[in-house]
């Protein structure tokens, strides 16, 4: 395993934790520590934007690249897609509206498998 991909896989775990962790305690009422979960949901966000940047540093790339139509389209559909999701999981687990709920994750969830084929591209 190289160096830069360690480096990513570390930070990335560690990013993905604190956020899951900041999730869960916000949105679940019987820990009662709403904003505890927001502070800690945003240092996972912060981790993870620095393992963005540091991947991108390592490979040698500039951090900011032109902006075309399809990477706005790919983010665009990236967020609509985990805002989805999570309005999924939220019916399951606060609104306890659980078949709904699962149909609106499951339309998330394809609405994110959609990006791989617009960002790797069908062969």
């Amino acid at each position: 395993m190289s160096k830069k991909n360690f480096v990513s896989l570390i930070l990335g775990a560690i990013g993905f934790v604190l956020f899951a962790l900041g999730m869960c305690m916000c949105l679940l009422p019987e820990w009662n520590a709403f904003t505890p979960g927001v502070i800690l949901g945003c240092a996972g966000a912060v981790v993870l934007l620095a393992t963005l940047l540091v991947r991108l540093k390592m490979e040698g790339q500039p951090i900011f690249h032109k902006v075309s139509g399809r990477v706005m389209g790919a983010v665009l559909l990236g967020i609509v897609g985990v805002l989805v999701f999570g309005a999924g999981m939220c019916m399951v687990m606060v609104w306890e509206m659980l078949i709904p709920g699962i149909l609106v994750g499951l339309g998330g969830i394809i609405l994110l498998l959609f990006l791989i084929p617009l960002v790797m591209g069908l062969k």
